[in-house]
């Protein structure tokens, strides 16, 4: 398969991160299907896309026709067998291995053989899902960052299952979608950029329970004397803290670590619900009417 081949894809799961992805592919020129298994989520991603375009449209970034193209080449679809002629699926549902491997299962027999799949996982590395497939050589893990309108940077990964041609494809396809690919030649659990920012929230996050100081203060320390352009917990609110609960679990259930546990303040915020920007509070409290996901 060679990059002109790719003209059709699919991208399962349609939260903040899946919903975002599907529209940088309309608006790179590709045909997309947004599959997820609640209706009322694909809702939820229509209207918060339309949000994101409108404010786009209104700072002369996007004009009208550009947009109203993008939604055009854009299906919302409850339906997975509704991807069976799409050339490539980026993968973006809840960060939990058991369910990864299920759902790839289930795509190997519904997309066609010359396919990729590809996992928007940080974590969860591509050689824990291939196996469940018939094509371990078709799969990689595919990376945005939050938020895909956004972040210009995508991490491509080669695992020892992936061809150089699948990873050469990936790197293609994120150029072609106007982001800045980055290729890792091997696998390495969190890649480069979460690596590096995981050691500054676990930081963070010490110095929180041990007393040394508010969460919004080491925010401010960080985007004042760090130049960050946000702060460790603002980020978390942003990205979910439920997924640095889930990455923690994910990292303590593979090396039996107490230390790679998620911390206790994280654990209590998950279990109260309170995963931030999405549930109106998290670290910070928000104003559900004017959060925008």
């Amino acid at each position: 398969m060679q990059i002109k081949d790719i003209k059709q894809i699919g991208v399962v799961g349609s939260g903040a991160m899946g919903s975002q992805i599907a529209m940088v592919c309309a608006l790179g020129g590709y045909s997309v299907i947004l599959h997820d298994v609640s209706e009322e989520s694909l809702t939820k991603a229509k209207e918060s896309l339309r949000g994101h375009m409108n404010r786009k449209i209104s700072k002369g970034r996007l004009t009208e026709e550009e947009v109203n193209n993008a939604f055009g080449r854009l299906i919302f679809s409850s339906s997975l067998e509704e991807l069976n002629h799409t050339n490539l699926v980026i993968e973006a549902i809840v960060e939990r291995l058991d369910a990864k491997r299920e759902l790839f299962a289930k795509l190997d027999k519904i997309v066609p053989e010359h396919a990729i799949l590809a996992t928007n996982s940080s974590t969860i590395v591509s050689s824990k899902i291939a196996d469940v497939t018939s094509r371990p050589e078709k799969v990689c893990n595919v990376h945005f960052f939050n938020p895909a309108l956004v972040m210009e940077l995508v991490e491509v990964v080669r695992g020892p299952h992936t061809s150089k041609e699948t990873a050469q494809l990936a790197v293609e396809f994120v150029r072609n979608i106007g982001k800045t690919p980055v290729l890792l030649k091997k696998e390495i659990s969190g890649f480069i950029a979460n690596r590096i920012l995981g050691k500054l929230m676990d930081e963070a996050v010490y110095l929180l329970e041990n007393g040394y100081a508010d969460h919004e203060e080491i925010d401010l320390v960080c985007t004042k004397a760090l130049n960050h352009p946000i702060g460790p917990f603002s980020l978390m609110d942003l990205t979910g803290i439920d997924v640095n609960y889930f990455v923690r679990m994910q990292r303590y259930q593979e090396s039996g670590n107490e230390a790679d546990k998620p911390a206790q303040i994280v654990q209590d915020k998950v279990h109260k619900g309170e995963l931030g920007r999405k549930t109106g509070k998290g670290f910070y409290t928000y104003n559900q009417a004017k959060v925008q996901v």
